[in-house]
């Protein structure tokens, strides 16, 4: 059987030598290796621990070690960073196991290395000597860079900005979006309950339900087309597209689906939906996902959502547009994007706002256009949508209620500490002439 330590381990070499997304590799590995079920889970949490907490572990490292971290052989690197988050994090885990399993990932030459700086760490009761300036002491103990928390300083104020990267929603629930078609949320609560796993209901509506079970415990149902998983945010964005039996849709920026999925089944999988996306590669997904869940109105093309289609002029009912975003809501679900440069980040509001504007003229009149984004972050939402408006005179805001949320000006911001959620923003708008 493979180790999952020495999986995480490699796993994190990857991400620090290259870009990396979590989540695929995450799947990658797990589809390839030789586990203990309890093992996948392990291997999970400290790959995804210790990416998530890179800036803490990495500032202790920089209190305990005479090398600076950037001379420090990237393989014990890792192990070192696998054996803080170890004593930090999973009181599970006794002490001493976390330092002896850590230098045994060590390269020979970096054993005694690593052995000193964990022992060192565990010898002066796990001291953390933090900077005295709050918000440098918030990035540290949160690994959330400054960078990003002043985007969300900028955007909410400060208090609201200290709720978000205090947020912590490990306990989070799986949110199972129910696939009408070929189930019923009895059914499927029936069904999971009858093995052991706690049910709730959504605030959001009949067609999700959060489940305690992990992901890997419900496979089957996912393989058999009864539920996929979908975030609530996400459910809610669909709802509020309010999609209708008979409508043509189109979902301009669809991959990997979620949005397009449920739209469909609330469409009883009648009418026509348009999906659109950027990377021919991924509209696989949508292709495979649709066949699993029985759902035949959905049809894809590789489209760059800025570029106008002539055959498209306001020739939909209703658009949505969920465009590339910093990802700022999702930090937490995908530790990897708190990483992301500022520079990348300030250049994705004229993209969007240049999608928002060419995928507007697809709406007939009386339709509904959608903005969405995983962002917290008042440039990408409120700003570009306040923008479009400002020099769409055909558009205005379109109120909406999903579950116990309700918009101001057709605007909503998922903040997580006060829906569960993921951080998400939307706004309807419907064309008046």
């Amino acid at each position: 059987m493979d180790n999952p330590r020495k999986l995480a381990q490699l796993s994190l070499i990857k991400s620090e030598m290259q870009d990396c997304y979590t989540n695929i590799e995450i799947n990658t590995v797990l589809s390839r290796a030789k586990l203990e079920k309890s093992d996948d889970a392990l291997y999970t949490r400290l790959y995804l621990g210790v990416v998530e907490k890179k800036l803490l572990l990495d500032y202790i490292i920089g209190q305990y070690s005479k090398t600076p971290i950037e001379k420090i052989d990237v393989e014990a690197l890792c192990a070192i960073r696998l054996g803080l988050y170890q004593l930090l994090f999973m009181d599970k885990i006794p002490d001493h196991s976390a330092v002896d399993e850590s230098v045994e990932l060590s390269p020979k030459r970096s054993k005694g290395f690593v052995n000193a700086i964990l022992r060192s760490f565990l010898r002066s009761d796990k001291k953390i000597d933090y900077p005295t300036d709050e918000w440098k002491r918030l990035s540290i103990e949160s690994s959330i860079p400054v960078s990003v928390i002043n985007i969300f300083r900028e955007s909410y104020g400060d208090e609201i900005a200290k709720k978000i990267v205090t947020y912590n929603d490990r306990e989070k629930s799986l949110s199972l979006r129910i696939n009408t078609l070929k189930a019923t949320k009895e059914k499927l609560t029936a069904q999971l309950e009858e093995v052991g796993f706690n049910v709730t209901q959504s605030s959001f509506g009949d067609g999700i339900i959060k489940c305690s079970a992990p992901i890997s415990k419900i496979k089957a149902l996912i393989d058999s087309g009864e539920v996929f998983v979908q975030d609530e945010s996400s459910y809610a964005c669909a709802c509020i597209v309010d999609a209708q039996k008979g409508e043509r849709i189109a979902d301009v920026c669809a991959c990997p689906g979620g949005k397009t999925f449920s739209m469909a089944i609330g469409m009883q999988n009648r009418g026509e939906i348009k999906a659109y996306d950027l990377h021919r590669s991924k509209l696989s997904l949508i292709e495979k996902g649709a066949k699993r869940l029985g759902i035949n109105i959905i049809s894809i093309a590789e489209q760059n959502a800025k570029a106008f289609l002539p055959e498209n002029q306001a020739a939909f009912d209703r658009v949505l547009c969920d465009v590339p975003c910093s990802g700022l809501g999702v930090i937490f679900n995908k530790p990897d994007i708190r990483y992301k440069s500022i520079e990348a980040i300030s250049s994705l509001p004229s993209i969007q706002y240049d999608i928002l504007k060419n995928c507007s003229q697809y709406v007939r009149v009386g339709g509904i256009l959608v903005y969405s984004t995983c962002t917290l972050c008042k440039e990408e939402n409120e700003k570009n949508v306040l923008r479009f408006l400002e020099s769409n005179g055909d558009f205005e805001p379109m109120e909406f209620e999903v579950g116990n949320i309700k918009s101001q000006k057709g605007m909503f911001t998922f903040f997580p500490y006060k829906t569960g959620t993921d951080g998400f923003f939307v706004a309807k708008l419907i064309r008046k002439k």
